[in-house]
Formats: C-alpha cells, structure tokens, sequence
C-alpha cells in the first residue's frame, strides 16, 4: 500500500475538522454591536471668561462611546477676539468645527466614562477678519501702519487632547478637563499677510498654540 495518499488523506480530514472547528468558534464569539450613547458637554470655563475679556468664545461637544476603550468625538463652537500687539490691531469671528477621537487610557472598572483619556482632532473655520493696521517697516528704518478691509479666510489644524472625567455623584452629569496642544496646518491669506487669529485655534502669532477646557457633560 503506498503511504504517500494516506498521509494526504489523513491531512486534509485533519485540515477540514480543523477549519470547521474554527468556523464554529467564530460563530459563537459575540459579533460587536454599537449601542447608541451620547454624551453632551458645554465648556462653562471659557464661556464664564467670556463677559471678561475680549475674547467670546462659545463651545461645546457631543461623545459617543463606539467600541470599548474607543470614543468619538465632534466638538463646535464659535470664536470672537481681538488681536492688538507689536503694531497690529485685527479682530475675527466665526464658528469653528473639530472632529475626532478620544482612547481611554485608564478607566474606572465600574464606568467606562470615568478615567483619563488621550485622542486627535482635525479642526476647521470659515471666518472673517479684519485689520485695522497692519506694521510695515518703510525705508530707512521708518515704520507704518496700513489697514485691510473685511474678508472671508479659512484654516485648517490638527490636535492633541490629553484630559479626563469624572461623574459627579451619582447623576448622569460629568466634569471633563483638557488640554489641546493644536498646530496650524493650512489657512488662507489676504495679501499674504498670515492671521493673527484662528477662531477655535486661538490668538497667536505662530503655527502653534494651546486650548483649554472645562466641561459640564450629560451623559444621555
């Protein structure tokens, strides 16, 4: 009798129980299903400053939980401020957009909306701006001012958000601190004069830049 058809013909019963065998696990393992929840926060802290200062800043957030350690995240708000430094006097206002998502990367055993987290967000706004004067340095060493008028202008950046939440009690309401280094990655120009202010990215004068929130958060 030759061995060599019995080997193959012990192996491929062995392959096809094998297969099977897989194929019955599999079915058994529980298919993931995302359960509709949402979380909807206001940041009072900004909101507070803003009676204060000369930034009006309005924003907010809406979470879901989509799959274990996995939130996603839309953040909206909208941005007024002024900008008066080093010669420039400009001023901005409009709403801003970022979408994202948030990983948990320490959790309580007993909530899985309380811990820290750490994700990335993509933000946007379409805005107008306007400068009243713009420092321009002339020849011989004299200096300036020149004014634009009204415009449109978008950008475009990326950031981090490193925070936390806590429940507060035993209500479905939420404390939720972060922060969000973020960087400028695109933005329009008038006259190729770069923006002294991003709504939703802030007031400066360079690419980089820090936000902060304070949230109360309802959990639906």
């Amino acid at each position: 009798m030759k061995k060599k058809p019995i080997y193959i013909l012990i192996f491929s019963i062995m392959g096809i129980i094998s297969a099977f065998a897989q194929e019955k696990k599999d079915a058994e393992k529980p298919k993931w299903k995302y359960e509709p929840n949402f979380m909807i926060g206001l940041d009072v802290l900004n909101t507070g400053v803003s009676f204060f200062s000369d930034r009006q800043l309005f924003q907010g957030f809406i979470s879901s939980k989509i799959k274990d350690n996995l939130h996603g995240v839309v953040e909206a708000g909208y941005d007024k401020n002024i900008y008066d430094k080093n010669g420039y006097d400009a001023k901005a206002s409009g709403p801003f957009m970022k979408v994202g998502a948030l990983y948990m990367l320490a959790r309580d055993r007993e909530n899985d909306f309380n811990g820290f987290y750490g994700g990335g967000k993509i933000g946007g706004s379409f805005y107008k701006q306007e400068y009243m004067a713009i420092p321009v340095r002339g020849f011989g060493g004299n200096s300036f001012a020149v004014s634009m008028p009204s415009s449109s202008q978008s950008s475009f950046w990326i950031e981090a958000s490193l925070g936390g939440r806590v429940q507060l009690f035993e209500t479905n309401f939420y404390i939720d601190v972060n922060m969000q280094p973020h960087y400028l990655v695109y933005t329009s120009k008038q006259d190729e004069v770069m923006p002294m202010i991003v709504p939703g990215f802030g007031r400066s004068s360079s690419k980089f830049n820090m936000g902060f929130a304070w949230n109360i958060a309802y959990k639906f």
